[in-house]
């Protein structure tokens, strides 16, 4: 067969080009296997006890079980697919539920009521075993400007009780503190805030930190705030004898100028690089960011359209990158008007009404920012709970025979390429399928047994990674 071009010349340029593709992949590795929190939960630093989460599930549960005791009433009150087919009786949902118990999940599937079943039976687990995934100690909004003495006295309260916790095996899974931004009227009290905290929190525990732990730098507009940040990380490290790089940060998006600078451009990506690799996530906040946009108070919701521009203007800027990226706040709190234990047949239908109207805002927003791609959002009270895992069970569990199909076909195709012997390109894109299986499974959605119907094994999976699976098939059939 004759060819044109030399192999000389053929490898030179595709030696170049190698060069660039790496540069381009080291950019954009793609989405992160690693387990990604459905929600932060921010609660005020004066506040926060080594058991808070403990006790935030216990009133997370006792909120579901008084505003919806079943899950037919669940499945009325957000309209879940089939809710028009439950019962309405007491006896003939429990008479319901009793068969469903003692069904096999495949028998179940068959059934109309399997949805609301599952979505509650499983918001009733979780809310028993680990109500809150991720926690924020929160020094700023949460906490307000307070005289320095108290908030040096709580920074040390704080850091107690999150020993304490670590000791006992009550913090959520994944833990932080915010602190005030790197503004110049709030910078210094920022910096001593977290020196007072981490100091604090290591040497009550020989030098460890809690799993997860991370800094919420909000406010940030520039990259030279993110910059700062490192260079403090770098000196607390040192003191503190902590490894290089133990010291993680999340930046917040709640400004106009950081979705775009005073040339037209979108900062993001500058301001992600100025953490030198030690920023994880990117938080969106609903009500400053709608205020710098100029929305007055009535109309600062998540449903808003600016949040969508900005929600996709950092998708763009941040897609491929790892950066775990999340949406904001419901400000409605599904707390009924009346408290008390002697309230009246109307006080308590207007309780009823109210929680069950803000329990449909939360399950609708949460859904909203799912539909977008942004998985993890905020939660401000216990009662926002049991929607945070209503909209999120709901989501994964009705888009879960599209993305077996999806996956099942992709690792099809990709085995035809490892067999061939061809690299496959695709390996970014597989991942992408791949972490919507690991993020059901890490919050309780869908169980190891269910990701197998994509055609992958259970070793497969534990490996998080599309790309060791390409790789292990490769050298089965080599």
């Amino acid at each position: 067969m004759k060819l044109s071009i030399q192999d000389s010349d053929k490898e030179q340029l595709l030696d170049q080009l190698g060069v660039a593709n790496l540069k381009f992949q080291q950019t954009y590795p793609g989405d992160k296997p690693d387990r990604q929190p459905v929600h932060t939960v921010y609660g005020g630093a004066n506040l926060f006890k080594a058991d808070t989460c403990v006790r935030m599930g216990d009133i997370a549960l006792n909120n579901l079980r008084t505003y919806a005791p079943n899950f037919a009433e669940l499945a009325r009150v957000l309209q879940l697919k089939n809710y028009e087919h439950l019962p309405t009786l007491e006896k003939d949902i429990a008479d319901l539920a009793a068969r469903l118990d003692a069904m096999t999940e495949a028998e179940r599937k068959k059934e109309h009521a399997w949805l609301a079943y599952s979505v509650y039976n499983k918001m009733v687990k979780k809310l028993k075993t680990e109500p809150v995934e991720d926690f924020r100690i929160d020094f700023e909004d949460g906490f307000g400007n307070r005289p320095d003495a108290e908030e040096d006295a709580t920074a040390v309260q704080a850091a107690s009780e999150v020993a304490v916790g670590m000791q006992n095996g009550t913090l959520s899974p994944f833990i932080g503190i915010r602190i005030k931004p790197f503004t110049e009227d709030l910078k210094a009290r920022g910096v001593r805030t977290l020196d007072i905290f981490l100091t604090t929190l290591l040497e009550k525990t020989g030098g460890k930190l809690p799993n997860n732990f991370v800094v919420m730098l909000p406010k940030v507009t520039i990259p030279e705030q993110m910059t700062t940040m490192v260079r403090l990380f770098e000196l607390l490290e040192k003191a503190n004898n902590l490894a290089p790089g133990t010291l993680r940060m999340e930046t917040m998006v709640e400004a106009t100028q950081i979705i775009m600078d005073e040339e037209g451009r979108n900062p993001l990506m500058r301001i992600i690089r100025a953490s030198e690799g030690r920023c994880i996530a990117a938080h969106f906040g609903t009500y400053d960011y709608t205020a710098s946009a100029g929305i007055t108070a009535k109309y600062q919701t998540m449903a808003h359209p600016v949040c969508d521009f900005a929600h996709h203007m950092t998708k763009v800027a941040l897609g491929g990158t790892g950066i775990f990226l999340s949406d904001g706040a419901t400000n409605v709190m599904p707390i009924g008007p009346h408290r008390g234990e002697h309230l009246s047949f109307e006080q308590q239908k207007e309780n009823r009404d109210s929680v069950h109207n803000a329990w449909r805002q939360g399950f609708h927003h949460t859904t909203h920012s799912l539909i977008n791609g942004l998985y993890q959002g905020w939660d401000l009270n216990p009662a926002q709970l049991p929607m945070r895992y209503a909209a999120t069970y709901n989501f994964f569990l009705s888009s879960y025979d599209d993305a077996v199909f999806r996956l099942k076909t992709f690792v099809e195709r990709a085995a035809i390429s490892t067999l061939t012997g061809d690299i496959f390109d695709d390996a970014a894109t597989g991942q992408g399928l791949l972490n919507f299986f690991l993020k059901a499974l890490n919050c309780g959605a869908i169980t190891e047994e269910e990701i197998v119907a994509t055609g992958l094994t259970k070793e497969e999976i534990n490996t998080r990674s599309f790309f060791r699976i390409l790789e292990g098939r490769r050298q089965k059939t080599a």
